[in-house]
């Protein structure tokens, strides 16, 4: 059903058009601050070139006219009077202090320079990280400056633990079924819903582990699950907490958190054992399903209700409602990943897609890529470092995962670790680029604070000053805002182009003009070899040369910018067609040519290859914990849940958003308030062995009473910038109770939202010595750091060579 809107006001057969004394350029958005998906807007400029309005494009066939409070913000984010507008030194001894001085872009180059030489003589590219935050704006941005300038392969996510961030879902994708599966709304096709004839309406969508309305992560738009609910489609919702979604679910199962796998793998239990499965694509295209069938067996429903505390007769109906609801669609979310069994319970759940026959068919999940082949990711231009010291990417070797390829980045809990102990080698400089680990994404803020204050060198790039670069940063640089830059989006189809529409502020540049700035100083002869001297140039090499857009089509950010959204052909069932393997053989590709149930790799390696449930190390039933751990912090907690008006650490300093929510909050059931003494609006301690940190009480009768769900990201722009405060970002972090060092055996996946904790009202004497003082001048809190349990990759019988071999050859009959 197409959308009706005023054609004549939202043109839609031209990019840019007048409108009165205004501009319009129908675009999109993709941070920052603030956005994960790429939505398509319309901005209005006025004649002197200011942003004035943005509005939802209604032309765009991806968003559809929708937009988030975020983006309708960006008016008043972008003529903040916080941002940064000059590049910035500080002497490494003010560390902390607000002792910034004003330089010129030229100085600031050399001094990057400098650093940079240094380090690469005295100890090697390698000793020198780069960091972003989510995968978001700078996704392919900072890789390349890490690669390309510094020529260090140590490019990785702002000390996310376990990289806990979608990592070991897409890994598990690629080592299971050799690409990515994402819920089908039929937003990979221009055609939409039923104007498309080969798409089909779900008649089913789980929702696990996320809160798609609000998060809208992962390139995937909230509002297209209301669109199929308000077309027909039930939905089974996995959360602990009744989200919006799940009051409207069909059913709810209020889990316990980090027990996301066994609740997958009863799902299986109920399925095989009652015939469910799909036997033609079992039969068919599948391998291991015998020994899946094997594991299942001990998860009955009744076993898997005492350990996520949900009833196993709502189990039993979820898994007959997914398997014979056909199609339905899984869209899974963050919570997946964030137990240190990130892999095998991405794996279960990926299972049900399969078992349910709901594998790259239409209404059900579809396999994916990047569009047009374009090697716009984490490992953008990973192939221009030399082979040695690619070689020497730290945590290659924490799993073999890792070691034969399927990683993405370095990994962030092992530079964590050369830091502090120059194991494997040292690391000497650290390049952050828009992530704000203190605040938001490193766990245990207040080990990752002492780590940095080691390095020889820092730099920050962002928007706005942060704890992060206040703390420990010798060099801030200003970086332009998503209206201020150009750039394209090709995080899954559609391509989208991303045009600047006004002047940043100041001296501020785009991320793709600072690439062209920092590698045209550290290493100018690859930006001559490549022919690139501006940010267009560089936009244009990467879609001509790295890309099928310029390879096939002949076009490039021009005609990009002109489309805005471009999709290519994306088939379904392509496994039956040969579209998956380079050969062109029919099949996935993996070992076996098959969806495997049971990972042919993993049995080389010496890992578990079919599913499993571990409690997470510290939980009311771990056997890692000692009772009197578990009598001392006798609650369940979870973090990390998103909110309508912040994206993680963004957005405090901006009144219209904070004035939503001025205080970091923690949810609770009443009655857990009742047992600790608190009421409604009291501040209250949140602690650990590792720290504390005071948060505002909540009440939501919906969560678990031996459940709480702390707020993350929070930090006070209002307050004191320098040491001990940094802008209160300690004194309600979350992360002062969270882990480093404790991921699965496969290195992915940490125990984010599954820790123990107390709490208990704040008060004057107990309030004496903030966590910001206790962090920064007394050391922090007393505890047994975790180290990492680094293995070598268990490589008895396929080795690197051979194993890609296999992959494009496949093993197994068709």
């Amino acid at each position: 059903m197409a959308l009706e809107y005023n054609k004549e006001l939202y043109r839609d057969d031209v990019y840019q058009w007048q409108e009165g004394e205004l501009t319009a350029t129908r675009t999109t958005a993709w941070g920052g601050p603030g956005c994960h998906n790429g939505c398509a807007v319309i901005y209005y400029t006025d004649k002197d070139g200011k942003l004035v309005n943005i509005e939802g494009d209604p032309n765009s066939p991806f968003s559809r006219g929708r937009l988030c409070l975020r983006c309708l913000n960006y008016v008043e984010q972008i003529n903040s009077p916080t941002r940064l507008l000059h590049p910035m030194k500080r002497a490494k001894e003010d560390r902390g202090k607000d002792a910034w001085e004003q330089i010129s872009w030229d100085e600031a180059l050399d001094i990057i320079d400098k650093n940079v030489k240094r380090i690469q003589r005295e100890y090697g590219p390698e000793s020198i990280a780069a960091m972003m935050g989510t995968g978001r704006n700078v996704c392919w941005q900072c890789p390349v400056i890490c690669y390309w300038a510094f020529q260090s392969p140590n490019f990785c996510l702002g000390f996310l633990s376990g990289d806990a961030c979608m990592l070991p879902r897409s890994t598990l994708n690629f080592a299971q079924n050799g690409g990515a599966l994402i819920a089908d709304m039929s937003q990979s096709h221009p055609l939409r819903y039923e104007d498309d004839p080969e798409y089909e309406i779900p008649k089913l969508v789980i929702m696990w582990g996320n809160n798609p309305v609000v998060s809208n992560s992962d390139a995937f738009l909230g509002h297209w699950i209301v669109d199929v609910m308000q077309r027909g489609a039930k939905t089974i919702v996995v959360d602990p907490k009744l989200t919006w979604m799940a009051s409207r679910a069909d059913v709810w199962l209020r889990l316990r958190p980090g027990t996301d796998a066994a609740l997958a793998m009863g799902m299986t239990h109920v399925i095989i054992e009652e015939d469910l499965y799909d036997h033609d694509f079992v039969s068919r295209w599948s391998y291991g399903f015998d020994e899946l069938v094997e594991a299942a067996k001990e998860y009955t429903p009744e076993k898997v209700a005492e350990i996520c505390w949900v009833d196993a007769e709502d189990i039993r109906k979820a898994a007959r409602m997914y398997a014979e609801l056909h199609p339905a669609a899984m869209q899974w979310g963050l919570k997946v990943d964030q137990s240190p069994t990130g892999i095998p319970c991405a794996q279960a759940i990926n299972n049900l897609v399969a078992l349910t026959g709901n594998y790259d068919v239409p209404g059900g999940n579809i396999q994916t890529d990047q569009p047009y082949r374009t090697d716009m990711a984490y490992n953008c231009g990973l192939q221009d470092v030399p082979e040695e010291i690619r070689a020497k990417r730290i945590g290659d070797k924490i799993s073999p995962l890792h070691t034969f390829g399927f990683s993405a980045t370095a990994m962030s809990d092992m530079i964590l670790h050369a830091i502090e102990t120059d194991d494997p080698y040292p690391i000497k400089m650290m390049w952050f680029q828009s992530t704000n680990p203190i605040a938001n994404m490193g766990t245990e803020a207040p080990r990752v604070y002492k780590a940095l204050m080691k390095l020889d060198f820092v730099a920050v790039a962002d928007i706005f000053m942060t704890p992060t670069a206040m703390a420990c940063a010798d060099l801030v640089l200003p970086i332009a805002m998503c209206p201020e830059r150009n750039s394209f989006r090709t995080w899954y189809t559609p391509m989208r182009a991303i045009t600047k529409v006004c002047e940043a502020p100041g001296e501020a540049v785009s991320d793709e003009e600072l690439i062209v700035k920092v590698v045209g100083k550290c290493n100018p002869e690859l930006l001559e070899r490549f022919g690139i001297h501006d940010d267009v140039e560089l936009l244009d090499f990467f879609l001509r040369e790295r890309s099928d857009y310029g390879g096939q089509l002949g076009r490039d950010f021009h005609d990009l910018k002109e489309e805005v959204f471009n999709y290519p052909e994306l088939p379904y069932k392509k496994y039956e067609k040969g579209l998956c393997r380079p050969d062109g053989s029919v099949g996935f590709m993996t070992m076996t040519g098959r969806f495997e149930f049971s990972i042919y790799p993993f049995k080389q390696w010496g890992m578990p290859p079919v599913p499993y449930f571990e409690e997470p190390p510290e939980s009311p039933y771990s056997d890692k914990i000692d009772e009197a751990y578990k009598e001392e912090y006798p609650l369940v907690l979870t973090t990390g849940a998103r909110m309508w008006q912040y994206f993680h650490s963004e957005h405090r300093q901006f009144p219209r958003m904070r004035q939503i929510q001025p205080d970091p909050q923690v949810r609770m059931n009443p009655e857990t308030a009742e047992k600790y003494g608190v009421i409604e609006g009291d501040w209250v301690w949140i602690e650990n062995h590792r720290g504390r940190c005071r948060q505002k009480v909540v009440f939501d009768v919906t969560y678990d009473p031996r459940v709480i769900a702390a707020d993350h990201g929070w930090w006070f722009p209002e307050r004191d910038p320098e040491a001990p405060s940094l802008y209160g970002v300690f004194d309600s972090n979350i992360n002062n109770l969270t882990s480093q060092m404790q991921f699965g055996e496969t290195g992915y996946g940490a125990p984010y939202c599954c820790l123990m904790c107390k709490i208990y009202k704040c008060t004057e004497e107990n309030s004496k010595v903030l966590p910001g003082v206790q962090v920064t001048e007394l050391g922090g809190w007393e505890y047994e750091m975790a180290q990492p349990n680094v293995r070598e990759a268990e490589n008895a019988d396929v080795n690197g060579n051979e194993l890609n071999e296999a992959l494009y050859a496949g093993r197994g009959d068709e």
